[in-house]
């Protein structure tokens, strides 16, 4: 008797499918389709249009973490489902598609392979990191967080337009690999998605970017 009310009370194990209707996930793989659209316009050479994937990325990433901060009835698992999903998304967006731009910029040419396997690698490193010891409290994160390659980099490829070939493929690699080494380096920096004034600056930086390059397709 004893057995079979202990099997009445258990949970059952939710299905794979079932975590896509919690908002912030949605959020979360909305950024995941604009990364998937940065890097086929990468490949494809439509830059402009990569770089307005790459910014949205971002916007989107920081909106599922606020939205999942502010959203009552997330359960644990809601959380630690949601988390998982973030790092996973975090490597392509910030890691793999970074690698790829910097790639098909340099023509696919054997010397980008290296500048592209030290971006990925770090971006994997660092998530490793801290899924491992977790993120230290205060303000302050060590090391480059991720997702300011990202908003660096669309902001490094507006000097495509003022400088030759020849030297922007030299500052994009190197801003490319210095980044990685700043994502895993032991410096300090600010945490900028938890403070709101921040949210709105990316806001206005998003729409920024997205109008200049826009222009442009």
């Amino acid at each position: 008797m004893l057995e079979k009310n202990t099997e009445s009370v258990e949970t059952k194990q939710p299905t794979i499918l079932s975590y896509v209707n919690d908002l912030p996930n949605l959020l979360s793989l909305s950024g995941l389709a604009c990364t998937v659209l940065a890097i086929y316009f990468s490949i494809t050479g439509l830059y402009a249009a990569a770089m307005i994937g790459m910014v949205w990325a971002v916007a989107f990433d920081w909106a599922d973490g606020l939205v999942a901060r502010k959203l009552k009835g997330r359960t644990p698992t809601d959380a630690k489902f949601g988390g998982q999903l973030d790092v996973l998304i975090d490597i392509v967006s910030y890691g793999v598609t970074p690698a790829i731009l910097l790639l098909s910029y340099g023509k696919f040419a054997p010397l980008f392979l290296i500048g592209a396997f030290i971006m990925v690698a770090a971006a994997a490193i660092r998530l490793s990191y801290f899924s491992t010891y977790g993120l230290a409290g205060g303000t302050k994160y060590t090391g480059l967080a991720l997702d300011n390659n990202s908003l660096i980099l669309v902001s490094v490829f507006l000097l495509q337009w003022v400088v030759s070939h020849d030297i922007f493929i030299i500052i994009l690699y190197t801003s490319g690999v210095g980044l990685a080494i700043l994502n895993v380096s032991e410096i300090k920096t600010p945490k900028l998605s938890g403070n709101p004034r921040n949210v709105y600056l990316l806001g206005a930086y998003t729409l920024g970017i997205t109008v200049i390059y826009g222009l442009q397709l």
